[in-house]
């Protein structure tokens, strides 16, 4: 009889289905490569009856075991607003409920929890898993196994560069309030793990430095490649050529540099490829990006679409225009795993391993992006030669497998350093 694994409980303040988000799709892949191998599994997320029943099995392919907590009604934006006011940064409380907090102890601290996507039960962890700094707040005060926050940014800098982007306005102060808050939440949070685990070296450097930790783990930003399978770039567009975009659109980041887009870069394609068009694929944007999109030559938003690749084969460019943002962009080799060039800001592409003008075109003003995405539009063997070798690169390096195999290590890790202390009559924490 082989001897139980360790038990690691993964605690996500979202549902992770469907995967339209880049940090669903970063942790989905990770619990996918994770399922069957060194540690048993319960994952702990909002869900309704009726989205734990229509994902059912997708949930088994992440999980040993689903235990569910009654989700928070959206709140009216005006409510939201008067969390500006709080000591706390407006996107921390949100989703922490009391209700969740005590569904969580519960989950981890009870001997035996309901698991409904399988016939047993899952005992007390010897992990458990925060996923993004947010789910700190529903950490138990007495927690007592290991502890690893999986952070895929660093959030006090993106307050801090929306601050920037909006300088000399009234948002730009409401930004920076905001922005030092979240930096002393950060500070704060990150002395109550036993690991940190960040997205890229540059993360992990500053997060060390702004936290005082001595050490944060780093795991690859990875990919499915199977999913996104790569197909040579077309030697002339069949239709119109187009240019694709990918992400939330109820993500700030992601509207003001699609905005900033639209606003300064896209006329300079225009006016060189008349009949180009641009297509923004993500679910609910503002209704003032609808508007400027209704009023712009070329420009589709489609909404939330199940599957992202139908609208990214048609397309001979992939770009990221960002202006604000924190961690790394998993559309980046999303596009470049499937063959579509790549053209972005310095943000865009930040912490991401590969090199400019050979796995993607680095353009930040407005001309200079214009110009790489008419470069690309026009050159088939520039197509070529970035598809390629974009390709490889995310195939040798950036498998989600291979991120999988390193973020089970730290957790494992984890759960020696915590019985080394335990041990020694140590702090568990940093």
């Amino acid at each position: 009889m082989s001897p139980a694994r360790p038990k690691l409980a993964f605690v996500s303040t979202v549902f992770l289905q469907p995967e339209d988000a880049g940090g669903k799709i970063r942790t989905s892949n990770i619990l996918r490569g994770m399922k069957g191998g060194a540690f048993e599994i319960t994952l702990i997320a909002p869900a309704t009856v009726e989205q734990t029943q229509a994902w059912a099995s997708e949930l088994l392919r992440l999980t040993d075991h689903f235990v569910a907590w009654r989700p928070q009604a959206a709140r009216p934006r005006w409510m939201r607003v008067m969390d500006l006011a709080r000591q706390a940064p407006v996107n921390i409380s949100h989703g922490a409920t009391a209700e969740a907090r005590e569904s969580v102890r519960r989950a981890l601290m009870l001997p035996k929890v309901a698991a409904p996507t399988s016939s047993g039960g899952a005992s007390n962890f010897d992990v458990v898993v925060f996923d993004f700094v947010h789910a700190t707040e529903l950490m138990p005060d007495d927690l007592r196994c290991a502890s690893v926050c999986f952070t895929h940014n660093v959030e006090a800098e993106i307050f801090e560069r929306h601050a920037l982007t909006t300088r000399g306005t009234p948002m730009g102060w409401v930004w920076a309030s905001q922005a030092a808050k979240m930096r002393r939440y950060e500070r704060e949070a990150m002395q109550r793990y036993t690991r940190i685990v960040a997205v890229s070296e540059r993360d992990a450097k500053k997060l060390a430095a702004d936290s005082g930790r001595a050490e944060v783990d780093v795991i690859p930003t990875a990919v499915d490649l199977d999913f996104f399978s790569w197909a040579p770039p077309a030697a002339a567009p069949v239709q119109a050529p187009t240019v694709a975009f990918t992400g939330s659109m109820d993500w700030a980041a992601n509207v003001d540099g699609v905005e900033f887009f639209l606003g300064e870069v896209w006329p300079l394609v225009l006016g060189q490829i008349p009949d180009a068009r641009f297509v923004v694929i993500g679910r609910n944007p503002p209704a003032s990006l609808q508007r400027q999109a209704s009023a712009t030559q070329g420009v589709e938003l489609t909404g939330f679409v199940d599957d992202v690749r139908p609208h990214m084969r048609g397309a001979q460019a992939f770009v990221i225009p960002l202006r604000v943002g924190g961690g790394t962009r998993i559309k980046a080799f999303e596009a470049m795993a499937m063959g579509c060039p790549v053209v972005s800001t310095a943000i865009g592409i930040e912490g991401l391993e590969v090199e400019p003008d050979r796995h993607y075109l680095l353009r930040d003003t407005p001309a200079e992006l214009a110009q790489g995405v008419v470069a690309v539009l026009t050159d088939a063997s520039l197509r070529q030669s970035l598809s390629t070798q974009a390709r490889q690169v995310v195939e040798q390096r950036f498998g989600h497998l291979a991120a999988a195999r390193v973020f089970e290590a730290i957790c494992l890790k984890a759960t020696a350093t915590h019985a080394e202390r335990a041990a020694a009559g140590e702090p568990c924490a940093a």
